[in-house]
């Protein structure tokens, strides 16, 4: 009898991977204000997560409080 081979699942290993490394954040916006968050995140040359991340960032470095 031949075994099988497994085949990598890249999807499964980069779910994986992102449960083991990242906390996750569900974000509720207005209706229109994804699609504006968009074209900002484009325009800087950033995914929308890149974008907003770097925005809780500035705003806790900034040392803001509300």
């Amino acid at each position: 009898m031949q075994k099988e081979k497994k085949e990598f699942d890249q999807i499964k290993y980069q779910n994986k991977f992102i449960k083991e490394k990242y906390d996750r954040i569900n974000l509720t916006v207005p209706k229109g204000e994804k699609a504006a968050i968009k074209e900002k995140a484009e325009a800087a040359g950033e995914s929308v997560n890149e974008y907003i991340n770097q925005a809780i960032k500035k705003r806790m470095e900034s040392g803001e409080n509300a």
